[in-house]
């Protein structure tokens, strides 16, 4: 079998996009003919550091894996290599989703122990789901919510400068680059330079030049000639080489002489905020834009040193979230099938308790704002706006998912939404959630018969 060297995940591997236990599971629910119903939720139990809120993305790209489920030739011959049985590779051969999926829609803001997703469907076709949820959610939740505080931070202190994903080459991965740039364009980033990120997910593209392109020639002043000679008023000139005060005038120089109304100048190290001043002093008219090191803290000092400069161009602190490098997303097992009725179950793992049973989130607002949440049971009467939509019923999608610029759109809305002292990017004051009477009710009855079970 020829296989790939460049690590694509092709079409038709994309159903081997799962752990190996979730296929042993599947095997024995299979061959034990145990495929009751079930749900399954996904959601984290707490925030990040520093983190009041999450922004929800990525499913988009979890409903595809959810829909597009098929085992075709080339998996299921591996997978009989890999010993599993023959009737159960055949049953997988005709595999499709036949269940249902709420979800809260991309660009929400989410709080610990809030279902992302929930999943009801016969047990061997939901727990297949798990891994490719978590990753296509977790990841692009976590990098949308990086990018949400970064404009956030330029919506209270800046002047709408722009953010543009420079991220891809420190992304963990090919894939992980993409979704970075999707997902920060989800969380308020205006562009992205990977050209591969743009023709998948339609985004605007931008670009500088790097500081090879000026070492290749004999000195600055050919350099930004000659770029400025290609691209004309799209130019924007890398200044720093060698030094940054001398390339600005160098570049104002170049910008005077050839007539040129160049986009601006990049500043990629030093202190960015001083030297920002220093090159607006001798080259007023030309735009600076600031890379290197570029986060939510940087761009909040950026702004209290009175730095000068029309966007930013954050990369590594972007797409590994640096400072808060994970999201402990987890999806569990909160009602399956007894007598033909989904009846709550849950776990009771030290410090992984879960709260049982399908569920519905409900939002409240006082004065347009949100003043908090509740956490009930599916069916309990509630208080507040439902946030999970019913996305896909009996296999089938039943709404029409929208495009990035409305999703960009409502994360924008909904993040004013949610009162400052949430927002902060420091000591965040933790928003209200609350679990519903019947939710805690269900959940002290449930665990008092679990644990009379356990001790016999």
């Amino acid at each position: 079998m020829d296989r790939p060297t460049f690590g694509h995940l092709t079409p038709e591997l994309t159903p081997l996009f799962t752990d190996t236990y979730e296929l042993r599971m599947m095997q024995a629910y299979y061959n034990q003919d145990h495929n009751p119903r079930a749900t399954f939720s996904l959601f984290f139990r707490d925030l990040p550091p520093n983190r009041g809120y999450m922004v929800t993305a990525g499913l988009e790209q979890a409903l595809h894996y959810v829909e597009n489920i098929s085992f075709d030739e080339r998996a299921i011959e591996y997978l009989a290599e890999q010993g599993f049985d023959e009737a159960f590779l055949e049953h997988l051969a005709d595999l499709e989703f036949t269940g249902e999926v709420r979800a809260l829609p991309e660009g929400t803001p989410v709080f610990a122990n809030e279902p992302m997703l929930e999943v009801t469907a016969p047990i061997l076709q939901a727990q297949l789901l798990e891994t490719a949820v978590i990753n296509q959610i977790g990841y692009q939740t976590l990098i949308a919510t990086k990018a949400s505080r970064m404009r956030d931070v330029i919506d209270r202190e800046g002047d709408d400068q722009g953010l543009v994903d420079f991220g891809s080459r420190r992304a963990h991965g090919t894939d992980a680059g993409i979704k970075a740039a999707r997902a920060a364009y989800v969380g308020g980033f205006d562009a992205t330079s990977n050209v591969a990120a743009g023709e998948l997910f339609d985004l605007p593209i931008s670009g500088t030049m790097a500081h090879s392109w000026v070492q290749s020639f004999e000195d600055e002043r050919d350099a930004f000639e000659t770029f400025v000679a290609e691209h004309g008023e799209d130019a924007i000139l890398l200044i720093d080489t060698y030094d940054t005060v001398r390339g600005a005038e160098i570049a104002r120089d170049v910008a005077e002489e050839t007539g040129v109304d160049v986009r601006g100048v990049r500043l990629d190290s030093g202190d960015l905020a001083a030297l920002s001043q220093a090159v607006a002093e001798v080259a007023p008219d030309l735009d600076q834009f600031i890379s290197s090191g570029i986060d939510e803290y940087a761009i909040r000092d950026f702004f209290e040193r009175d730095g000068v400069g029309v966007g930013f161009g954050p990369g590594t602190a972007l797409v590994t979230s640096t400072d808060a490098p994970k999201i402990e997303a987890v999806y569990k097992l909160v009602a399956v099938e007894r007598d033909g009725e989904l009846k709550p179950t849950m776990k009771l793992s030290t410090g992984k308790v879960t709260y049982p049973g399908q569920k519905r989130v409900r939002r409240l607002e006082d004065g347009g704002a949100y003043a908090g949440d509740v956490v009930g049971l599916r069916g309990e009467e509630l208080p507040g706006e439902e946030q999970l939509v019913t996305v896909v019923e009996d296999g089938e999608r039943v709404v029409d998912l929208p495009d990035l610029e409305a999703i960009r759109e409502r994360a924008r809305e909904r993040r004013h939404k949610l009162p400052y002292e949430h927002r902060r990017i420091e000591d965040p004051e933790p928003y209200e959630v609350t679990i519903s009477d019947g939710l805690q009710a269900e959940t002290e009855g449930l665990r008092e018969r679990l644990e009379r079970e356990v001790s016999g």
